[in-house]
């Protein structure tokens, strides 16, 4: 059977996308655009995770971190800039810089997986902590006042390239984020498909045979770490966008532990999965919480509980395994007949 390189298979995959995404950016109402926007921004979020995590082997329970540097980055530069170009820039350096360090500390000082989770967790709560304690006008960096709890608003949306008088329409934004979505799906797919990526999935497997094998399990659980801060950052970004707003909420634990529960649904080990889950959890989180019968947070713990008690492996993964199931005893029938 003819195997196709994985660059032509991600093609398959992104070409497709990418006409869905800009059909539906003209067919759909404002409202549903604006909805399916923030959806698509949050599923950049989760593959960040879904890479560090279900390849990796890096459970990190604060991913949040890196969203919410990446948005306030954005929000900064683009206040005192007034060009969202560099701002963009900014706010996928900075992250990626931060989890490089922050990661180096963890990886090359040999903090066990148990001790990472709770390290990243606090670094989140640092920050969301800290966020929300700087209200007062002396909190500012240049023209951005930070606004402590209340946020930072008015905070100018994309433009195009050094363009600063061409703002994007909400169409815009919607197509730049679908192109995000896809371009990072691609270049996550094609990593994987690298000799850097098989060997970050052979740590993942067993972290001290590859260590024996001669690799250097730090540098590549660094490497990983980074590649997921910079796709946090690059949601975060996305996601001021989307609203011209930012609050120290991007920080908070539910922003975490949301992350976590659509990698868990959707499936380790894959990526569509969990942007899948995570889109069709934020939909159904939105239906739920436009009325006031139902606890959306319980909803969530149910879902979560469901999953890991009956579906381990998540929705994706054992949907395949079926499929392979059911589609085994066909193959072996005609493997007989051929024999016969």
């Amino acid at each position: 059977m003819k195997t196709w390189p994985e660059w032509v298979k991600t093609l398959l995959v992104v070409i497709p996308a990418a006409g869905v995404t800009l059909w539906l950016s003209g067919a759909l109402e404002l409202y549903t655009l604006l909805s399916l926007t923030v959806f698509l921004v949050m599923a950049i979020l989760s593959l960040s995770l879904a890479f560090i995590w279900g390849y990796g082997g890096i459970l990190c329970f604060g991913q949040a971190a890196f969203f919410g540097i990446g948005a306030y980055t954005y929000a900064i530069c683009a206040i005192n800039v007034g060009d969202s170009t560099w701002a963009v820039v900014a706010a996928i350096i900075v992250p990626t810089l931060f989890s490089l360090l922050l990661g180096y500390v963890i990886f090359y000082g040999g903090v066990s997986d148990v001790y990472l989770g709770a390290i990243t967790l606090a670094v989140s709560l640092v920050l969301f902590n800290w966020m929300n304690s700087t209200s007062g006008s002396e909190y500012r960096l240049g023209e951005a006042l930070l606004g402590g709890f209340n946020g930072m608003p008015s905070v100018p949306t994309l433009n195009g390239l050094f363009s600063p008088d061409d703002i994007l329409s909400p169409e815009a934004i919607f197509t730049v984020t679908g192109f995000c979505l896809i371009l990072c799906y691609a270049l996550l797919k094609l990593t994987l498909a690298s000799r850097f990526g098989k060997t970050v999935v052979a740590i993942r497997e067993n972290e001290q045979r590859a260590g024996l094998l001669g690799y250097n399990v730090p540098a590549h659980k660094l490497g990983t770490f980074a590649i997921g801060g910079a796709i946090a950052g690059a949601a975060g970004c996305l996601y001021v966008n989307w609203g011209a707003f930012v609050s120290p909420g991007v920080f908070s634990i539910s922003q975490s532990a949301q992350i976590i529960i659509w990698v868990i649904v959707g499936g380790r080990g894959t990526l569509i999965g969990p942007v899948i889950s995570c889109v069709a959890l934020q939909w159904l989180v939105t239906r739920l919480g436009a009325q006031q019968s139902v606890d959306t947070n319980l909803v969530l713990g149910v879902i979560l509980t469901a999953f890991v008690l009956l579906i381990p492996g998540g929705l994706l993964p054992t949907l395949q395994r079926l499929i392979r199931r059911k589609a085994r005893p066909q193959a072996d029938a005609e493997m007989s007949e051929v024999k016969l």
